[in-house]
């Protein structure tokens, strides 16, 4: 019997040696905490961000990973709610031990994770959610956005208005969006920079929907009385597409200039629209299918669709950033864990998009950690090549990188309405 015991220790012995590497081989890998809505309106932002990051991680996976570790994610669906994604973020690094908190499209709950990564020092890596407050009065040193913010879009949007001017004649204007910070912060941007372009307007309506509102009826009525030459939009997602169904039978597109320069122009709203969609419309997006006019954009778009079988929202393009600058940030300090040694590798760290023209890489800013791009803007026209949509954007305006920047030090808290 004591023969047999020994036998036996000596095995259980052999066998913790044995697991041993396989245990350690497990722990090779670095853990994204990802936080996005998989349900209602926001839901296709949640699912293309998913498997647009999981796209990305395979590629790297499949070349042996970042230095030795696998990446892996860990997704929950935030239901777009801040209070729950809080709680998420913190099990997330009390007990998941995520190297990385990432994605989320809501502002408002952008803005309750960033205090968590603030408080816990844990690198959060924004995808989609665009406040500018993020990365101005917000910005805290873990907190890193790979995506436009709403002051580069609505700066791009004051410089097409501006030379709009120049072709078709137009004085009023009037604003809807969305009745919280991210709908707010687009507003006061935009006549920020008209002003700061020099371009004369004159501001007859505001429009405040809640976020995810059923019906918008009373607001086009309002819009139809109120006649601005353009209604410049900072609603999103399927908010967009059905504000754009419920005010095409008013033939409220016939009368005003629809202009949405943040993210008006995302694909699904083709696909959700198809024919039904108005052309004429002035839209852009954080990424578009058909620019810019590149391999890689081609490239990317094409892996996408052979991957899930449909073609790519906006929010996918940023998610894909974000895996891309944590494997590059990895790269360059060795390991996942030394999380100061990250911040200063993702402090104006170079990395080359998708969404990049010709000649030029997108860069994070080493003061706000808000990434720096170039951005176009487009007319809604006839075009079949990316069914089920039947229209996509066109006559691009491309807008440089650095022309659209708020001025050094600019806080949205200083231009907000008092």
């Amino acid at each position: 019997m004591r023969k047999y015991g020994f036998v036996v220790l000596v095995l259980a012995a052999l066998a913790v040696l044995i697991a041993a590497p396989c245990v350690q081989a497990q722990e090779k890998v670095i853990k994204i905490g990802a936080l996005y809505p998989m349900t209602g309106r926001a839901g296709v932002y949640g699912l293309d961000s998913v498997d647009a990051a999981e796209m990305a991680i395979a590629e790297i996976n499949e070349k042996g990973g970042v230095k030795g570790y696998k990446l892996e994610l860990i997704n929950t669906d935030d239901k777009a709610k801040p209070d729950y994604a809080v709680r998420v973020a913190k099990r997330y690094i009390d007990e998941d031990k995520v190297h990385f908190l990432f994605g989320v499209v809501s502002s408002a709950v952008g803005l309750a994770v960033t205090e968590v990564s603030k408080q816990n020092k844990k690198i959060f890596i924004g995808t989609d959610h665009a406040s500018t407050q993020l990365t101005a009065d917000k910005k805290q040193p873990y907190y890193f956005r790979v995506s436009n913010n709403t002051f580069q879009s609505m700066a791009a949007g004051a410089l097409y208005l501006k030379e709009l001017q120049g072709t078709k004649k137009w004085e009023t204007i009037a604003y809807i969006g969305p009745d919280y910070a991210y709908g707010h912060d687009q507003w006061n941007e935009l006549k920020y920079n008209l002003d700061r372009f020099g371009v004369k307007h004159k501001v007859v309506g505001e429009y405040w929907p809640k976020l995810f509102a059923p019906d918008y009826t009373a607001f086009v009525t309002s819009i139809l009385k109120d006649k601005p030459d353009i209604l410049v939009s900072g609603l999103w997602g399927g908010d967009t597409v059905a504000f754009i169904k419920q005010a095409t039978p008013y033939a409220l597109f016939e009368k005003t200039l629809f202009f949405s320069p943040d993210a008006g122009g995302n694909y699904e709203l083709m696909s959700a629209t198809g024919a039904e969609l108005p052309t004429g419309l002035v839209l852009s997006a954080r990424h578009h299918n058909n620019w810019p006019d590149t391999a890689a954009n081609k490239e990317y778009v094409e892996k996408f669709f052979k991957r899930t079988g449909r073609y790519p929202t906006y929010a996918a393009e940023g998610a894909y950033a974000g895996i891309l600058a944590i494997a590059q940030a990895v790269e360059k300090v060795g390991n996942p864990d030394d999380t100061e040694a990250l911040v200063k590798a993702l402090e104006g760290m170079k990395i080359k998009l998708p969404e990049d023209p010709e000649g030029f890489e997108s860069y994070i800013d080493p003061e706000t950690h808000q990434i720096v791009q170039v951005q176009a803007i487009g007319v809604t026209e006839p075009n079949d090549k990316f069914p089920p949509a039947k229209r996509m954007l066109g006559s691009w305006k491309v807008y440089k990188a650095e022309d659209i920047l708020p001025p050094k030090g600019f806080r949205i808290d200083q231009i907000q309405k008092k």
